[in-house]
């Protein structure tokens, strides 16, 4: 009879610590703080990019001028290695996000990539003297002008999440250099 009160004991154990075990995980979990917003988003000064983007590349480099100060440049890369790829990417009003991006890369591979698989509608806009085309896609709609400024092979994309006033906001902003 003395194997089978040990036996007990070792199960009662092992619950007893199992307990205590949860008990102090509730407790760390406790004081852990939890801030469920979201983070803010830093604002980086994209100049320098710009600069060494326009004096690199083989097209006019895009950049807005003029726009609120509600639009947040939150990413910039140059990769001169990857077809002359230019990104600017802003966070807007009403939390969506803009991006411009340009590159020498083949147009069809170009745009499908920067609009994440947009499709074109076959609707044009006239947006600061330059003839836009409108796609529209699950993920992000876009504005795209080939051949910028009449430089062949350098395609230009306005994508993202924000509506399409969003969107031609920025390409009315853009000043190419």
């Amino acid at each position: 009879m003395a194997g089978r009160n040990g036996k007990q004991k070792t199960a009662r154990n092992m619950i007893y610590s199992l307990g205590v075990t949860v008990l102090a995980g509730l407790v760390m979990w406790a004081f852990v703080p939890h801030d469920d917003k979201e983070p803010d988003l830093r604002r980086v000064d994209y100049r320098v990019e710009l600069l060494t983007a326009r004096r690199a590349a083989p097209y006019p480099v895009a950049a807005p001028e003029g726009l609120p100060k509600e639009w947040k440049a939150t990413s910039v890369r140059y990769r001169g290695a990857e077809h002359d790829t230019w990104h600017l990417g802003f966070h807007t009003p009403g939390d969506q996000y803009v991006q411009v991006q340009q590159s020498t890369q083949k147009p069809s591979a170009f745009i499908d990539e920067a609009s994440q698989g947009a499709r074109a509608t076959g609707v044009t806009e006239e947006i600061g003297g330059r003839s836009w085309t409108r796609y529209e896609g699950g993920r992000y709609d876009a504005l795209v002008l080939k051949d910028t400024d009449g430089v062949k092979g350098a395609t230009t994309v306005v994508a993202g999440t924000g509506p399409f006033g969003q969107l031609t906001t920025m390409a009315a902003a853009l000043k190419l250099s």
